[in-house]
């Protein structure tokens, strides 16, 4: 029994002694890799950079330099950015085609008339166009906050929270125009701006500026004043919306300005019927119901 005893200790004892050569020698090849690998990276730090290793690079990062990223670059988009619309931009109606060419020849464009006609849709996304191809600097983007009030302390979250849920149409056209990627970058950089009309007071729209206010059937004949008085020399200015879709009471600025500006040069006036929604046919059928 002793003998057994004595066995099985001495066993035990080299099953131990086995267990820890093994642990220190997986130490001492751990130890020996990460100095053989930090040894390597220090020469690699100190390896001067050659005229291959800078084009190879250069050719990674697509020659692109972000700090001079242009709006048209289509290296930010991803797999899940929506469908980016590489065409030009072209009417689809004759009222359209009017429209556009009235924007492109005027200072002060008009577009009056109802839903789905594409007034808002063509005033961006010729505005996208030309931030794409540097004719602008910035485009700025505003409408009434809420309706006749613009109001926003009932909604969560801050000024820029709350006033994007009024602003989301025109996002979805600039990105289906430029790309996901390029609208937050130039959102992030104050090339596309958006603000409620309140907040154009005291500000001048500047030569390079695209300025976009839509639902303008919303605000009072003050706003609209104090609006049209922030246009510099060379902007373009576009203000969009429907006299009959109003919902302030009294009379709505974008009724007044037409009726005073016509005649005026650099300012066209263009009014769409319901002939020219291309939004859908049932729209156009809602419309007729509801106007007769």
């Amino acid at each position: 029994m002793q003998v057994s005893s004595e066995l099985s200790f001495t066993r035990f004892q080299g099953g131990r002694s086995s267990l820890a050569n093994k642990i220190q020698q997986t130490i001492r090849v751990s130890l020996h890799m990460a100095k053989r690998n930090r040894a390597r990276l220090i020469a690699n730090r100190r390896k001067p950079e050659g005229r291959k290793s800078k084009q190879h690079k250069q050719e990674q990062l697509g020659g692109a330099d972000i700090y001079t990223l242009r709006p048209n670059n289509p290296c930010l988009e991803t797999a899940y950015s929506p469908t980016r619309v590489h065409q030009p931009l072209e009417a689809k109606t004759k009222a359209q085609k009017k429209y556009l060419c009235g924007i492109k020849s005027h200072c002060l464009t008009f577009g009056i008339g109802p839903a789905g006609t594409g007034k808002s849709y063509c005033a961006t996304a010729m505005a996208a166009e030309a931030l794409a191809n540097g004719r602008i600097e910035r485009i700025i983007l505003t409408r009434p906050a809420v309706e006749a009030g613009e109001q926003l302390g009932h909604l969560p979250g801050d000024l820029d929270e709350k006033f994007s849920v009024y602003i989301d149409p025109f996002r979805d056209i600039l990105i289906e125009r430029l790309g996901k990627g390029t609208v937050e970058y130039n959102l992030r950089h104050g090339r596309i701006v958006a603000a409620p009309l309140a907040f154009m007071r005291g500000k001048t729209f500047c030569g390079d500026t695209f300025v976009i206010l839509d639902e303008a059937q919303n605000t009072s004949v003050a706003q609209m004043k104090m609006f049209l008085t922030r246009i510099g020399e060379g902007s373009k200015v576009v203000v969009n919306g429907d006299i009959r879709q109003s919902d302030i009471r009294g009379r709505n600025g974008l009724e007044d300005a037409t009726e005073r500006l016509k005649g005026v040069h650099s300012v066209f006036i263009h009014e769409f019927d319901r002939e020219d929604i291309v939004r859908s046919g049932l729209v156009r059928a809602v419309i007729d119901r509801y106007e007769e």
